[in-house]
């Protein structure tokens, strides 16, 4: 398989996955597809669901690739069997049909949530969601949207979630910190690096949320 064929493969799953972040796993010695006489890579299925492995590991267990290696290489030797975790699901359209999650319009992303269009422009109009230059949307975008319809159901209206905006761009910034000195070096590998590691601390950063606001309201219920 070439890398296009891989990124494919592993986008339905890992719709951030990109040709950098694959170059930068085998640079770290997680994966080694073999190279054609021409230089190009070329990957076996045993590669691409060691990859989904790897991904899979960092998503689900937020665990750093040098502990990843580790496991890699007890399962190599036979000394671990894989529990391999299930895959998320997927983002399905109305015909019910899984596709790979890209940029969206707003007409688009509120059908593959099945809100209102009115609740799309209401969240961009309050700064919750931020569409790009083009008006589109990104994959994430979606969750955002189902979220709120979610939390509307209980009263909590979308001028309610500015809140919530506020504190994702205040943690954006601790991991635009973190990630700096990656970022502001050339080369693929750093910038893969970069993008590796703001994915590790974000997802950081959303689990020490989550376990807060947990405690917070643990107390609520009788």
């Amino acid at each position: 398989m070439r890398i296009s064929d891989v990124l494919a493969a592993l986008r339905l799953e890992f719709p951030a996955v990109t040709t950098s972040k694959l170059r930068f796993l085998e640079e770290q010695g997680l994966v080694a597809p073999v190279r054609t006489p021409s230089g190009y890579r070329q990957y076996s299925p045993a590669d691409v669901e060691r990859l989904r492995f790897v991904l899979r590991q960092q998503r689900d267990r937020y665990m750093p690739l040098k502990v990843i290696g580790e496991r890699l290489a007890a399962l190599d030797a036979g000394a671990e069997d894989e529990d391999a975790a299930p895959p998320r699901a997927r983002l399905a359209t109305s015909d019910g049909v899984a596709r790979t999650p890209g940029r969206m319009t707003a007409e688009r992303l509120a059908q593959d949530a099945g809100v209102a269009p009115g609740l799309v422009e209401e969240l961009v109009a309050l700064g919750v969601l931020r569409p790009d230059h083009r008006g589109a949307f990104d994959a994430w975008a979606r969750d955002v949207v189902v979220a709120a319809a979610a939390l509307g159901e209980h009263g909590i209206d979308p001028r309610h979630l500015r809140a919530f905006r506020a504190a994702a761009d205040r943690q954006a910034d601790l991991v635009e910190q973190v990630v700096a000195p990656w970022r502001g070096q050339r080369s693929v590998s750093a910038r893969a690096r970069a993008g590796t590691l703001a994915a590790e601390v974000g997802e950081l950063c959303g689990q020490m949320h989550t376990a807060l606001l947990r405690s917070s309201v643990a107390d609520l219920a009788p």
